[in-house]
């Protein structure tokens, strides 16, 4: 028997009667326990949760653990089948009402994958789950066009960031929540726009604010809509943001200037290796050619922290300063490889973990108290529960504003006793500031710079 915390409780009970629901509820509430007991209450024969790749391993023990034999649940990994699987379980018997007539059906499967498959169009008359529902909001994409396209009887959105502040990206979710509302008609009601003269006399539409704010809640109240933050729920202990700024080196200010840099890496045996710690060649000689906007910005990211041996130093400082348990966020492998080295020092060699798209290791993190877990965006701002520690440490900033928001959870959580301290390495007069800067307005630094770029 699961026991619910009060605030889950009051959100099942007021959503009791709803077949298409959203628990926008803030990371470290338990959306995971809200959502499943609420798929478990529709009860539909067939359910089909799509996640996270780093999440499906969780959805199948949390279903096998708290609902398997109670609810007589069948629970399948879709990601572990081959295509033979496939074609046989949905041409076969499995969804006949004769067939384990008294067994329910837990489909879950991660969001790259879901769109290859497209048997899944075939389903009725189930209840679909969406973990982190935020990554449809680009309706354009194939994951959130095939997820458009399912005719689900019963719908649940769970996410800590629906829309991060922008409603313009909320229409996917709001039209999966059953409002038959055109995506051109729902822009035109609710979104300020302006235009932007390009080359090649071309206007660019920019979103310029927002209107009828009050409307398109009570609109998103009426079609399912829960919103609850950790202050209306708990006191979480306080969060302290340092940061922690360092010269940028000659290299990174020729590069910004000529947009053209050859780097000798053997400078940086400080803190580099020539090979990396999968055993894959790493050439020391490395030109970085910016040539395109895009590529300008990722090399002078890299310059700004694979690169740097002012940075680089500055987190061997850290890191020599404390025997906590820290949580890094990187972005790059070459960050990874100089970071590993410095804390393989002998001199103050700590256990870590590793978690990112090669591996998911956490076995350090839980045993030792003096860890160091390494985490790549991408592969773990979201989801991972790392209360066990109060000290994260941004090597380098995301350019993308919901994973920076939820990387600032992974800590800050029911559980954590503790003040949480945030520590922000950044080099001045960087385009590292300039993230930074737009990370804060809630804004993806990408869509910055190409505003900027079509404004040029």
């Amino acid at each position: 028997m699961i026991k619910f915390f009060t605030h889950q409780d009051q959100e099942l009970a007021d959503t009791e009667d709803l077949t298409h629901v959203a628990y926008y509820h803030d990371m470290g509430l338990g959306k995971t326990f809200t959502g499943a007991e609420k798929l478990i209450r529709l009860n539909a024969k067939v359910n089909l949760v799509i996640c996270q790749k780093s999440k499906i391993d969780d959805w199948v023990e949390h279903f096998g653990e708290y609902y398997e034999l109670q609810e007589n649940l069948m629970i399948y990994d879709l990601t572990t089948w081959k295509r033979d699987d496939w074609t046989a379980f949905f041409n076969d018997i499995t969804f006949r009402n004769d067939y384990h007539e008294k067994s329910r059906y837990v489909l879950i499967i991660n969001y790259e994958l879901a769109w290859r498959r497209k048997e899944l169009l075939h389903l009725v008359d189930f209840t679909l789950m969406l973990d982190e529902s935020s990554l449809i909001q680009n309706e354009a994409s194939k994951k959130s066009q095939f997820i458009l396209l399912l005719n689900p009887k019963n719908v649940i959105l769970l996410s800590g960031t629906p829309t991060s502040g922008k409603y313009e990206t909320l229409w996917s979710q709001m039209h999966l929540l059953g409002w038959n509302i055109s995506k051109d008609l729902y822009l035109k009601q609710y979104i300020k726009t302006k235009y932007l003269d390009s080359a090649g006399n071309r206007s660019i539409p920019i979103v310029d604010g927002y209107k009828n704010v009050e409307r398109l809640k009570r609109k998103m109240r009426e079609y399912g809509c829960r919103f609850l933050k950790t202050c209306d729920v708990f006191d979480l202990p306080s969060q302290t943001f340092t940061k922690i700024k360092v010269r940028p080196s000659k290299e990174y200010i020729k590069f910004k200037k000529d947009k053209l840099i050859i780097l000798d890496t053997l400078n940086l045996t400080e803190f580099h290796d020539t090979s990396d710690f999968y055993g894959k060649d790493v050439t020391p000689r490395v030109e970085l050619v910016g040539d395109t906007s895009l590529k300008k910005m990722l090399y002078e990211r890299q310059l700004c922290s694979s690169y740097s041996k002012a940075k680089l130093q500055a987190f061997c400082d850290i890191v020599e300063s404390t025997n906590d348990r820290l949580i890094v966020f990187y972005n790059f492998e070459e960050e990874l490889r100089g970071l590993i080295k410095i804390i393989s020092r002998d001199d103050f060699k700590r256990p870590y973990s590793i978690v990112n798209g090669k591996e998911k290791n956490l076995n350090c993190y839980e045993k030792y108290n003096n860890s160091v877990t390494f985490i790549q965006y991408q592969a773990g701002a979201m989801g991972l529960n790392l209360q066990k520690s109060n000290k994260i440490i941004y090597y380098s900033p995301t350019t993308f504003s919901d994973l920076f928001e939820q990387s600032k959870k992974r800590i800050h959580r029911i559980g954590q006793d503790s003040p949480c301290f945030y520590y922000l390495l950044t080099v001045k007069g960087s385009i590292e500031e300039k993230i930074y800067k737009t990370l804060e307005m809630r804004r993806n630094y990408t869509e910055a710079l190409y505003e900027k770029e079509e404004i040029e």
